[in-house]
Order: C-alpha cells, then sequence, then structure tokens
C-alpha cells in the first residue's frame, strides 16, 4: 500500500497518549494505550500518557500538548466528548470527529443512518421492560443478540433462544446501559474491515470456538482464528470493501476505523458497527490488518497521528 507517514517525528511536538478513562473498557484501553505510547516513542516523538481520570482538567492546563492521540475505549473517549472537550481546549487529537464519535458509539442510531440509505444491517428492537422482550421475540423470532447500544468489546452482550434468556439477558445487559438493543442473529462467519486514511487494509475473518467474537475471544483466548487473506473470492472481497467504506462515509468517520460484518448463508453482508477508537493492544484487529499491508505498529501510530495534522489543522 502507499506510504501513509511521511512527517518528521519531532513536527508533531509534544503529544500526549489519552487511554484507561472510566468506563467498562478501562483495562482494554490501558492495554492499547501503552502499546501506543511506546510505539510513538520508538518512533521519536515526544509523546508522554495520561490516564484519564478525575484530575484531568487539571493535566490539560498544567501540560504542553500540541496534540493528543485518543485511545480511549468507550463512553467518555469514544463517544464525543472528549473530542468536544479537546476541540473547545483548541487540542488537535486523532480520529472521527464529535458527530461521528458519539454516532458511532451509538449502535441503534448508527444502524437508523445505514437503514435510511440502503445499507443492510440486521432487523432489531430496543428493550425497556419485559413486555418490550416479548415483543421482540414475536417480531424477529429466535435465536437473537442482545447488546448494550452504548458499550464496546462485546461487554453485556449475550446470544439468546427463548424469551426467558432474553429476560434475562435484558436485565443483564441494562446494568451496563439504560438502552439495551436486540437484533437478529446471523449465522456464518463474521469479517472485520479496517480503514485507514482512506485505506482499505486487508479483511480479516474472524473464527473462534465461542458462542460469538466477545471478551474473552477478543482479549484473552488463544483459540480464536483471525484469516488473512479472509477467505473470500476476489469479487466478494471488493463487495465487502466498499460496503465498509460506504458504511464509514454514512457516519462521518475521519482518520481509521473498523466495521464489524456478518455474512449469511445465502452470501449477503449485514453491517453490525463501526469502531471509531479501535483496539490497539496485542490481541487487536487493526494492527493485524496493518501488517498485512506491510505497516509495523510504530509506522500504523505515526499513520493515525499524521492525519491529526491534516483533518484538524
Amino acid at each position: 500500500m502507499k506510504a501513509l507517514h511521511s512527517t518528521d517525528p519531532k513536527a508533531f511536538g509534544r503529544v500526549a497518549v489519552l487511554y484507561g478513562g472510566r468506563s467498562a473498557e478501562r483495562e482494554v484501553s490501558l492495554k492499547s494505550g501503552a502499546a501506543v505510547l511506546e510505539a510513538l516513542q520508538t518512533a521519536g516523538v515526544d509523546a508522554f500518557g495520561i490516564d484519564v481520570g478525575e484530575d484531568f482538567l487539571d493535566r490539560l492546563r498544567e501540560e504542553r500538548i500540541d496534540r493528543a492521540f485518543i485511545v480511549l475505549h468507550g463512553r467518555g473517549g469514544e463517544d464525543g466528548s472528549m473530542q468536544g472537550l479537546l476541540e473547545c481546549a483548541g487540542i488537535p487529537y486523532t480520529g472521527s470527529g464529535i458527530l461521528a464519535s458519539a454516532l458511532a458509539m451509538d449502535k441503534l442510531r448508527t444502524k437508523q443512518v445505514w437503514q435510511s440509505i440502503g445499507l443492510p444491517t440486521p432487523r432489531h428492537a430496543v428493550l425497556a421492560s419485559e413486555e418490550d422482550c416479548k415483543a421482540a421475540a414475536e417480531a424477529l423470532g429466535f435465536p437473537l443478540i442482545v447488546k448494550p447500544a452504548h458499550e464496546g468489546s462485546s461487554i453485556g452482550m449475550a446470544k439468546v433462544g427463548g424469551i426467558a434468556e432474553l429476560v434475562a439477558a435484558w436485565r443483564a445487559a441494562s446494568a451496563y446501559d439504560a438502552q439495551v438493543l436486540v437484533e437478529q442473529w446471523i449465522q456464518g462467519p463474521e469479517f472485520t474491515v479496517a480503514i485507514l486514511r482512506g485505506e482499505v487494509l486487508p479483511p480479516i475473518g474472524l473464527g473462534t470456538p465461542h458462542t460469538f467474537y466477545d471478551y474473552d475471544a477478543k482479549y484473552l483466548a488463544s483459540d480464536t482464528q483471525y484469516r488473512i487473506p479472509c477467505g473470500l473470492d476476489a469479487g466478494k472481497s471488493a463487495e465487502l470493501e466498499s460496503l465498509c467504506v460506504r458504511a464509514c462515509e454514512a457516519v462521518g468517520v475521519q482518520g481509521w476505523a473498523r466495521v464489524d460484518v456478518m455474512q449469511d448463508a445465502d452470501g449477503q453482508f449485514w453491517l453490525l458497527e463501526v469502531n471509531t477508537v479501535p483496539g490497539m493492544t496485542d490481541h487487536s484487529l487493526v494492527p493485524m490488518a496493518a501488517r498485512a499491508a506491510g505497516l509495523d505498529f510504530p509506522q500504523l501510530a505515526l499513520a493515525i497521528l499524521e492525519d491529526s495534522l491534516e483533518a484538524r489543522a
């Protein structure tokens, strides 16, 4: 792929890597942030880390920050709030802006945007009561997948095969988010596609002996399968890549992102969600796709950081 980084690392100035935070994805963010910080420092960037907590506003006032590399997963970092704060402070940052970040974090409204322009996403319903569970079961059938609407890393998700399981999964997901989404279960292979500064990285096919690609399969398991090449023929791969580009454009993604997709038994693709601050751990998918495209981890981190020069200069 074409070179995605050409700037002298010193030209970025003093870079704050923002990680940790207080979301349910804190532990993943700590690992992502440590990896990004090490990569930037190795590449010669004047980078330092901030574990975002209650003293964050004080740190913003005290530190000289020329730009921020956001590696905060979930609410408080990936949902537009941190992006808005940094814009108010006049600090350029990596990744998508306020609107796209907030929209992508909301699985329900992302699906509604996709549906409005004819992009395929599984049928769904919103759960707020046992009556909603019964109505969703009648409308959608089983099996179903239950998700907190504003969480990532598969936190709070469960596959259900009956009404009792559905009610229990709704209650469990409600502990993470007041808004709970349920959608049709798509039986078939899962794919993930990373987009970096307008370039589509090689799609990855995912396989796991778990019921679905859950938190354990993503970050802890040693038996998760990652297929690069993804196993699709050239025509289907091009179709998948085009769909993911359109999905990102609809949301307004900038810089980098990762789109998760299912394929059913008929070969049709179904959009699940778009992640605007994907994981950057040793198990993460964007670094894996970047390696397949010829970019090592420091080169990937620099490419993401360089976009902040252009997007909000």
